[in-house]
This record gives structure tokens, sequence and C-alpha cells, in this order.
């Protein structure tokens, strides 16, 4: 007689949440955050510390002593994340697909869990695509090949202040063929070099000029996105389980999700249910200026998203702040970084 081996929910949750993490690409390079800590919110908001900014300030030396230092305020700010949705995957199953054609709930809940990652992979380069960026560079722009299109995506990034450690490059499949075909950046040798563990280890195609280059067929073929891990923030929440199923809730390095299952009598059917609560949101950061008259540092009047910028294959000119337009924020933006254009051209 066959041995009847128990599997606890929690362990099946378990495992579903660890492949979940590991299906994952672009909402992998986002920072994560989880619910747990923020049950409870109000407005089904969770609040992310993000540090603040001092200026430095210079004091005369053997001055009169007429006037008094200058002491600021540090604070740090919270973005507001909003859980927009609940991704799910529904499946019935009948006794005689229980019986005959599946073994177990492994392969159901395999394939359940690959579509919430595709859903979940969908909405974070929605949240790529919908965002306001301060620069796009031009991918064919003339007299610049693609090695010194990232050369000045990594410009941009160092007068943005960004910091170097975490940066990563997402591309579009026109952009791979375009890189991995480029003699200049010789990044067709990288590929298969490193056995693949997970999702993001396949998708990577190399490393150039601090980018950890990484392909997204949900990406636009033409676009591309230099960023840091920390410009948007990706949260997810595993829902509670009711007392009257079966099921189980677990994470993985900030991915969480939920599995329930109960049996409909009515219909002789298995029905197994995954899902987890979502929410994206960019970050904007106060930057650090110095009076040029005074020569003492500044907290900008606004806040700047600079922790990511696009890159468009196609393009042929460069999109940059513009430092005598009517937008306030992109004079100060030109002026404090140095990154500028006009509708003529860029003047750094």
């Amino acid at each position: 007689m066959a041995e009847h081996i128990v599997v606890k929910p929690e362990k099946i949750a378990a495992t579903a949440a660890v492949a979940l993490e590991q299906s994952l690409v672009v909402p992998a390079l986002f920072q994560r955050e989880g619910i747990d800590q923020y049950k409870g919110a109000k407005n089904d908001t969770i609040n992310v510390r993000v540090e603040g900014v001092l200026p430095f300030r210079s004091y005369g030396f053997r001055n009169a002593r007429s006037a008094p230092i200058t002491f600021d305020e540090y604070s740090e700010k919270t973005v507001s994340v909003t859980f927009g949705g609940d991704i799910y995957s529904a499946v019935k199953l009948t006794d005689e697909q229980r019986d005959f054609d599946l073994a177990g709930w492994a392969k159901l809940m395999a394939k359940q869990t690959e579509a919430i990652g595709r859903g979940l992979e969908r909405q974070a380069v929605d949240a790529l695509l919908d965002e306001d960026y301060a620069v796009v560079l031009g991918g064919a722009k003339s007299g610049r090949d693609l090695r010194a299109t990232l050369i000045r995506a990594r410009d941009v990034l160092n007068k943005f202040r960004v910091p170097l450690e975490g940066r990563v490059l997402v591309v579009g499949s026109g952009w791979e063929l375009a890189l991995l075909t480029d003699d200049k950046l010789n990044l067709a040798g990288n590929v298969g070099e490193q056995e693949a563990v997970s999702a993001l280890r396949e998708a990577s195609i190399g490393r150039r000029f601090g980018f950890d280059i990484i392909v997204s067929q949900e990406v636009p073929a033409d676009a591309a996105f230099a960023m840091h891990r920390s410009a948007f923030i990706f949260a997810t929440g595993a829902p509670s389980v009711p007392s009257s199923v079966t099921g189980g809730s677990a994470a993985h390095n900030g991915v969480a999700l939920r599995w329930i299952q109960d049996y409909d009598a009515n219909y002789l059917t298995d029905r197994s249910v995954v899902n987890t609560y979502k929410g994206f949101r960019s970050v904007k950061d106060e930057l650090l200026g110095v009076d040029s008259g005074t020569n003492q540092a500044f907290v900008s009047q606004y806040e700047h998203f600079v922790r990511a910028i696009k890159l468009d294959l196609d393009a042929t000119a460069d999109v940059l702040p513009d430092p005598d337009g009517p937008d306030a924020a992109q004079q100060e933006l030109a002026a404090i970084t140095g990154v500028a254009g006009t509708a003529d051209g860029p003047t750094v």
C-alpha cells in the first residue's frame, strides 16, 4: 500500500515564494519592501523612509565672530507606496485531473506561480514606462556610437550623484541585439559564462561601465533604462489565510504570496488560488547644490527623479533639462548638476 505523505500548506507556499522570487527580472531590480511591518496602515499605503541630505557650510578663519554659524535641521522623508491591486491565479481541479493527470500540487503550483510572475513583471515594466525622466539619451545620435552612449549615461548618473554600486542597465530586445553585435563592447562572450540560478541571472548579458546589463522581453525593443536599484520601490504583501480553508503564506527575499485551497463539493473540484498584494513607486530626491556667489551649499527647492534615465535606441538627439525654459524644476536641476540642453541641442 502506498504511503500517504502529508505536505504542509506552509511548505507549499514557501516553495512557491522562492520560485516566484527567482522568476522575476525587472521587479528584482527594484528596492523591495514587504507589507508585514505595515499591516494596519491607513488607506492601503506604506511609507518607506528615505535618508535626508545636509549642506556643508564654511566659516571665516580668524573672523570677527560678529555673525553666528548657521544650524541646519536634518529630516528624512517618507515615500508613500500604495498597494494598487491584487495579482492572482485561480484554478479549478477536478477529481479526475488530480487522480490521473497531476501527481500532487507541484506542477499546478509551478504554473500558477509562473502566472503571478508574469503579472508582476508586466506591471514593473509599466512603472518604468510611465515615469517622467529628466534625461532621455538617443541611441542613434549622430557622431556617437553605443559605447559612447553608455559612457554618456554613466556620466549623467555621476553628475546626478547616483551611487556607483547598484547601477543597472535594463534593455529591450533591440538594444540587446545592438549591444551584443557591437565589437567595441565585446559583450557576446559573457553569455552563458555563469550557471543560471534565477531568471535575473539568465537575463544578464554582461557588465560595462559600471552597469549590470539586464535584458527584459517585456521592455519595448527600442527602450533601455540606466538606473540605480533604489530608483523604484516594489512592495508585496501576502493576504491573510482565512480560517475556513487550507492554505499558507510565505516570503522570500522580500517577495510574498499566499496559497489557499478548498473543495467545492457541488462540482467535485478542488480550487487553488495564489495571490499577492503589490505596489510600485519611484523615488525622488532633494539635491545638494553650491551657490556660485557665496560658495555655500544648499538643498534644492524641488524634488527630482534622478536615480534613473531613459535611453531610446532610435532617437537621434538627447532630451536634457532646459536651463532657460519655463519649468523651474528643470532650471534648478540643470543649475545644480550641469546636465542641460536646449531646443538646439545639449550644452554639456
